[in-house]
């Protein structure tokens, strides 16, 4: 009986846990105007919102430089280019491609290693709202030190505050809110076995852009 007592609390707590989870994810966009920052990081995903905001962001002079991490390496400059038209002279000079990453993990490392090949003390992180909380903590892990200031991508159909009652939405935010969860377990253990980032280690640096 205590046990299913000790369940049911568990339960509960994951429950409570979630939605608290999917109201900061809602909170989350549509995004203030961030303050300057040293550079701007984009990670990529299913739609090009995401670059685009970035490049937006370059463009009002938010920041020197955008790295866009997790380029898949079949996908040229050009093409990447032709997702922001009327930026070509920004995206020429001041945009840095990583095709590194393959995972939000990924991601943290790759923009790691970039902010301290540039010296950069400050990013605006660009992402999707459900994908930001997730993403801020990996890039903190990696990067400890850097300021982040999240910039998040609206999904419209994380919108409703009625989520939970569309099959494809309650999916979303659940698995999103489980990936969440076990990258806090994560970084909690490291920080308690000392087995963080080493924020001293070398590491490549992501394609510069060309000149």
């Amino acid at each position: 009986m205590k046990f299913l007592a000790l369940i049911g609390i568990v339960a509960l707590i994951w429950l409570v846990g979630l939605f608290a989870f999917a109201e900061r994810v809602r909170s989350l966009a549509p995004a203030d105007e961030p303050e300057r920052a040293d550079a701007i990081v984009a990670l990529t995903g299913p739609s090009a919102e995401r670059v685009n905001a970035a490049i937006r962001l370059l463009e009002q002079d938010k920041g020197d430089r955008v790295l866009i991490s997790g380029v898949n390496p079949e996908v040229r400059r050009q093409e990447l280019r032709e997702l922001t038209p009327g930026s070509n002279r920004l995206f020429n000079c001041c945009v840095d491609l990583g095709f590194e990453a393959e995972t939000t993990t990924g991601n943290a490392a790759e923009i790691a290693a970039w902010a301290r090949s540039k010296g950069y003390d400050s990013l605006i992180v660009v992402t999707s709202d459900y994908h930001m909380p997730r993403s801020l903590m990996e890039i903190r892990s990696a990067a400890p030190g850097v300021e982040l200031t999240p910039y998040a991508v609206e999904t419209p159909s994380l919108d409703d505050s009625r989520w939970w009652r569309a099959a494809v939405t309650a999916r979303r935010m659940t698995l999103e809110y489980m990936k969440y969860l076990a990258v806090m377990v994560r970084v909690t253990l490291d920080r308690i076995t000392g087995e963080g980032a080493d924020a001293d280690a070398p590491a490549e640096a992501p394609e510069a852009a060309a000149s």
